[in-house]
């Protein structure tokens, strides 16, 4: 499907990756993979056409389709969810505006016999052909059935993308991109804003896709679930092999390792040989042996380890100050959203040096609590911060508040105070922002750079209390494990919003599960509450308190090919019924003039009056007809 041949790009002189080459065929699920700024995205922008690359080839045939779900999305507001995802079918809506203006056209026409009348006739079976072959009746039914399964209701469908989050918008576009059907897809970090249950619709949905689909995650599960081959993208280089996540690591790990001892045996092998080559080299009778020796180590072909990049970022939590015994207490706290209520009665009490983990499926108020008690938001109730308080808050979209505009550097100096400012470069540089790096424009770092720059802009504020919304988004294996260690190590107060079972074991010592608008409290670690909820993971939790939004009962299934085909039959039959009844109107109007300008010589017509009361009974039979029609397809 894509032949990729030598494909180098560079930034500032020097190489994300050099002369790269694989090939994508039907049915691979390519995970792709490696360090924040390794180059992933970038590879997936080039493959989309979205930007050039210095060097090599790629070749495809002619009619493949690429679909490409991109971390920055520009949307246009004003039109509802359904609208925005019809927005993927711009030939069937072109082909629903074509037939609608000729039907127009042959119900204000009267004259049948002319050649202009006729090549409507012909226009409107081209039209209607083509909307059948591009799945014109299917289109409508396939979309809902989409966006339930990402999450959306039905009573989500007519609101206006508006009011929805990044998140949501984003669920929009990974919506557009599958109804597409697109013969590759490239998915840049598509599960970040999914809760478990549209996480397993997904992976269902690409294990059966059965075109190609490259994708960028840092989620070990969803990796080891969808894909059947693994790219590494690591020090210019890539590492291919046809396993999973998990697999691939092992298989990567035994490789370096049989490198590692042939490599050793070698350097045996050589030292051996230079030892001859110095022994004989002193006596003339073995100079020849000697000589012979050089050239056949001269031919020796070096055998290298795989090199891997080990650098990871340096995190340290520094608490501010020392607070009072209780940092938080909430009261009968309650939030809503116009009319729809998130949070009722929530009573919540924090003590000193608690790691806290909030917990629950997305939707049911963890984030729009955190938001709550650090005043980005107001609820009603009682809450109350402890003495000398400062809070630290890692917001779930908190990349998106940098400014795309100024350098990492400009970013960190306006944040900071005249007591760290001076600072700023050995922060940046622990967080493996060295040299020019520095000068880049945030605009151009990966989801994971920008991520480590907020997470370095926290660094420059007091606190003794962190309250971190995902922190984990965007974020490497590496990052991860990093960043799970500094917190272990923090002495303050944790509260960690996360669904990451790995990122939250051994890292909290109480967890406040999140449903039906309530909290509860389970006094233990993040195993101790799924030993509580009888669950083997967070997955199954959070899959079990789902709300049932796609089988409501007014759900509509999707039609099988033979109800397709009735409908589509009742429908050409409904089509012709309009048509007589177009017909009929016209003319009974042109009786009615008829009758209001000359009653007179009409009233003596034998004829006048039954052929108009004909043509009115014929009119009423045929709206009989259009109404059993209407309601045999409805039903």
């Amino acid at each position: 499907m894509l032949n990729v041949h030598k494909l180098s790009v560079s930034f500032s002189g020097e190489y994300l990756f050099n002369e790269i080459s694989f090939r994508l065929n039907a049915g691979d699920r390519v995970g792709l993979i490696g360090k924040n700024g390794a180059g992933k995205s970038t590879l997936l922008k080039v493959l989309a056409g979205d930007i050039p690359s210095d060097g090599g080839s790629m070749a495809m045939d002619k009619e493949v389709q690429i679909g490409f779900l991109r971390q920055d999305l520009d949307f246009e507001f004003g039109r509802t969810v359904l609208q925005e995802a019809y927005m993927a079918f711009t030939e069937i809506k072109k082909l629903e505006a074509d037939l609608e203006h000729i039907n127009q056209q042959l119900a204000e026409r009267t004259d049948y016999e002319s050649e202009g009348y006729n090549q409507l006739m012909v226009d409107l079976n081209e039209v209607t052909h083509r909307y059948e072959i591009l799945g014109g009746y299917n289109y409508q039914g396939d979309t809902e059935k989409i966006l339930q399964g990402l999450g959306f209701s039905r009573e989500d469908f007519d609101r206006q993308t508006d009011i929805f989050s990044g998140g949501w918008r984003m669920r929009i576009e990974l919506a557009k991109l599958l109804l597409q059907k697109n013969d590759i897809l490239l998915l840049d970090e598509p599960t970040n804003h999914l809760d478990i249950e549209s996480i397993i619709w997904l992976e269902h949905f690409l294990k059966s896709y059965p075109g190609a689909v490259v994708l960028v995650s840092h989620d070990k599960m969803f990796l080891d679930n969808v894909t059947n081959r693994t790219i590494e993208i690591s020090l210019g280089r890539i590492y291919d092999y046809n396993k999973p996540y998990s697999q691939f690591l092992e298989l990567r790990a035994e490789m370096r390792e049989l490198q590692q001892n042939a490599q050793k045996n070698q350097e045996k092998q050589i030292q051996q040989t230079e030892k001859l080559i110095e022994k004989f080299r002193a006596k003339a009778t073995k100079a020849s042996m000697a000589q012979s020796l050089i050239k056949k180590l001269d031919k020796i072909e070096r055998i290298e380890v795989d090199a891997e990049d080990t650098s990871v970022m340096k995190l340290r939590f520094p608490v501010s100050v020392n607070p009072g015994k209780v940092v938080i207490e909430a009261e009968n706290l309650a939030k809503s959203y116009g009319e729809k209520e998130v949070l009722r009665g929530v009573d919540l009490m924090v003590e000193r040096g608690t790691k806290t983990a909030f917990v629950g499926q997305n939707g049911q108020g963890k984030s729009t609590l955190a938001k709550v008690i650090v005043g980005d938001i107001e609820g009603t109730g009682h809450l109350k911060l402890g003495h000398n308080v400062q809070i630290g808050y890692f917001a779930q979209n908190q990349a998106e508040y940098l400014d795309g505009n100024k350098t990492i550097l400009d970013t960190m100096i306006d944040a900071a105070n005249e007591g760290n400012r001076a600072q700023v470069r050995d922060i940046l540089g622990s967080f493996l922002f060295q040299g020019e790096d520095v000068d880049k424009f945030v605009k151009v770092l990966s989801g994971g750079e920008r991520n480590r720059l907020a997470l370095a802009k926290l660094m420059l504020q007091p606190f003794n209390v962190l309250i971190m919304d995902e922190p984990t988004n965007h974020l490497d294996i590496r990052s991860k494990n990093v960043l799970k260690e500094a917190l272990a190590k923090f002495e303050g107060t944790l509260i960690i919003v996360s669904h990451d079972r790995d990122f939250l074991q051994g890292l909290t010592n109480r967890v406040f599960e999140f449903r039906d608008k309530k909290i509860k409290e389970y006094l233990g670690d993040i195993d101790f509450y799924l030993e509580q909820r009888q669950a083997a993971d967070m997955r199954e939790v959070e899959k079990s308190t789902a709300p049932q939004a796609s089988k409501t009962k007014d759900a509509k299934p999707a039609l099988d090919y033979a109800s397709q085909k009735k409908q589509k039959a009742l429908k050409n039959k409904l089509a012709g019924v309009e048509k007589k009844i177009n017909i009929l109107e016209n003319e009974i109007s042109k009786l009615d003039k008829r009758l209001a300008e000359e009653y007179d010589s009409l009233i003596n017509n034998p004829d006048f009056f039954p052929d108009y009361q004909a043509k009115k009974d014929s009119l009423n039979d045929l709206m009989e007809q259009w109404e059993e029609i209407s309601l045999e397809m409805e039903s």
